[in-house]
């Protein structure tokens, strides 16, 4: 505003004629892509990238009426300032002890290593990234709306299997199922082995993050559809892994230490030439 000289003005929330210049134009933008997709004949495209081709070729069209216009106001049009704007904001936030963070009003998961940790994070219009010191530390799609929350539970896995008891009461325990077949596991262990239950659900989720998350779920599919208890050794099992604390058979090496022997006589006959 002050490189353009002007003064900011500020709309009252719910006065809806005082945004009219811009929510008008975007109700004719939206509009005019809605006519344009009836056209086509259907709404599908391959992939993202299509529809924004789609989006910005409707764009240049719509701005071909308005080139000459925007001649005649070139000549009185200030230059651009000479640093760009910013393609992003950035907040300095703190990670909790339960491995999340709070951006804009939604929950985010972290991995469990920064902990404790102040990080920079990027807010862009899709995507968040954090960034200790000048690394980036990780970058996930961003929420839509406020009080959503994110959680992954390949960051905060590790720090339950330290207290598995605390699962049944995890303020994010609903976010801890990647997929319904994970639900049905959980619920079928609370069923046969109901003091276990939380244990051996941990358990099995460490092994999911530790291993493959679609391995460990087709095992648990075979398991349920077997009507046997879905433990995470019966997993293991099912996967061919070796079952933990089992240490792999090893053999004492032989030592055959005769071709060093051999070299001592040249050894001794080629330092006895060097002196003469």
């Amino acid at each position: 505003m002050s490189h353009y000289a002007m003064e900011p003005t500020t709309n009252n929330t719910g006065i809806a004629h005082e945004n009219g210049d811009v929510e008008q134009a975007h109700y004719r933008f939206k509009e005019a892509l809605d006519q344009a997709l009836r056209v086509r004949g259907h709404r599908d495209f391959a992939d993202r990238e299509a529809y924004e081709r789609f989006v910005a070729e409707l764009v240049k069209q719509r701005n071909q009426t308005r080139k000459i216009r925007f001649k005649e106001e070139q000549p009185v049009l200030a230059p651009l300032p000479l640093a760009p704007l910013s393609p992003c904001s950035e907040l300095r936030v703190r990670v909790s002890r339960f491995s999340t963070i709070a951006v804009l009003g939604n929950t985010y998961s972290v991995p469990s290593r920064l902990i404790g940790t102040r990080i920079t994070v990027r807010v862009r219009a899709e995507r968040l990234e954090g960034y200790v010191g000048m690394k980036m530390a990780f970058s996930f799609p961003r929420l839509i709306g406020k009080q959503q929350k994110r959680i992954d539970y390949r960051h905060v896995i590790w720090s339950l299997a330290k207290k598995p008891g605390a699962f049944a009461a995890y303020r994010y325990r609903d976010e801890l199922f990647p997929t319904t077949t994970f639900r049905k596991t959980y619920d079928r262990l609370q069923s046969l082995l109901p003091r276990r239950a939380d244990r051996e659900y941990v358990r099995i989720l460490s092994l999911s993050a530790g291993h493959s998350e679609s391995e460990v779920e087709t095992a648990l599919s075979i398991l349920l559809e077997a009507k046997s208890p879905p433990t995470v050794e019966a997993v293991r099992d099912v996967l061919g892994l070796s079952r933990s604390g089992t240490p792999p058979p090893m053999t004492a090496p032989i030592l055959d230490l005769t071709p060093y022997d051999r070299l001592l006589p040249s050894a001794r006959r080629s330092h006895g030439s060097i002196g003469c």
